[in-house]
């Protein structure tokens, strides 16, 4: 007869039978609303950290699922000029449709290109807003400050420094910038005409009409100088000696030299004198021998002593 299947209780599965493994089903992906929220609260973290690099791959991922959102590009805008992407920004001020004349002409300015930065600047003085004008005066004291005109560039900080709130940070770079351009004005309009005045009339009169002084031969004053005689031996002989191997407390020069014999045995350096020899060592009988004195000269003192110790018990007291 064939075996009877042995019963299962509820809820187990036979041993002969493998148990099917279930499949992890799959996640649906979040709704675009609580992605981007998620992204955008991680932006904040990152910008007011100052990671600006990650901040831009956040503003990416954003700009991916939103294209046209306004805050992700303004604040990757922003992000661009901090990191000083200057031709990024450019390109990206031209995808946005807004003008963005203020960010456009920093940008400028920041590649060299002056002429551009002006012109921009003209346009935002005469179209924007109070808080963009504002920030186109700093732009225009930078402007003249690195055009050599010392004196626009004084006025403009000079009354950017009467509205300016005492405890912001705008305070604070004009403070820092004024001074740069008084000491290039005062040097222009006193210390130069006085060294001036101080020369002799002949070679202030030269001095004045003659063109500035070129440079015929720049690259001479940097020509390496050619030691041919100069062995590759002695060179190395020179080097200087690593300090970061110098055990700490070794003055390399003053302290002595180590023992040259350290890695050697103590017993096979020069300066290893044996030991003084054991006392009694190879003079005198045996240990044996004198137990064995020891041992008679024990038993003829017993031996005396009970003589004596007789002659005490039978003998008279003197």
């Amino acid at each position: 007869m064939p075996p009877k299947p042995v019963p299962t209780k509820a809820g187990q599965t036979s041993s002969k039978t493998p148990s099917r493994q279930r499949r992890p089903q799959k996640q649906q992906p979040a709704p675009l609303a609580d992605r981007l929220k998620r992204l955008f609260t991680s932006l904040c973290a990152q910008v007011d950290g100052g990671h600006f690099t990650n901040a831009i791959r956040t503003c990416n991922k954003i700009l991916r699922l939103d294209p046209g959102d306004r805050d992700a590009l303004r604040t990757k805008l922003f992000l661009l000029l901090q990191t000083e992407q200057y031709d990024t920004a450019l390109i990206l001020i031209a995808e946005i449709n807004e003008q963005c004349l203020f960010e456009r002409s920093y940008a400028l300015y920041r590649l060299q290109r002056e002429e551009d930065s002006v012109q921009l600047l003209k346009e935002i003085k005469s179209i924007g807003k109070e808080a963009e004008q504002r920030g186109a005066m700093h732009l225009e004291a930078q402007l003249s400050y690195r055009q050599g005109s010392y004196q626009s560039s004084l006025d403009i900080y000079n009354e950017l420094l009467e509205t300016a709130d005492p405890s912001s940070d705008e305070h604070a770079d004009i403070l820092t910038n004024l001074p740069a351009s008084q000491s290039h004005q005062d040097f222009i309009t006193t210390t130069f005409m006085q060294a001036m005045s101080q020369l002799p009339s002949s070679i202030a009169s030269t001095l004045e009409s003659a063109p500035p002084p070129v440079l015929s031969q720049p690259a001479s004053i940097l020509a390496p100088v050619e030691e041919p005689t100069k062995k590759p031996e002695a060179v190395e002989t020179q080097k200087k000696l690593r300090t970061k191997r110098v055990p700490k407390g070794i003055i390399p020069g003053v302290s002595p030299p180590p023992d040259p014999e350290r890695w050697l045995k103590k017993s096979e350096r020069t300066s290893y004198t044996q030991g003084k020899k054991r006392r009694g060592a190879g003079g005198g009988a045996t240990q044996g021998a004198a137990v064995g004195a020891e041992s008679g000269t024990v038993s003829t003192a017993a031996s005396h002593g009970g003589k004596t110790g007789g002659k005490g018990k039978g003998g008279k007291k003197k």
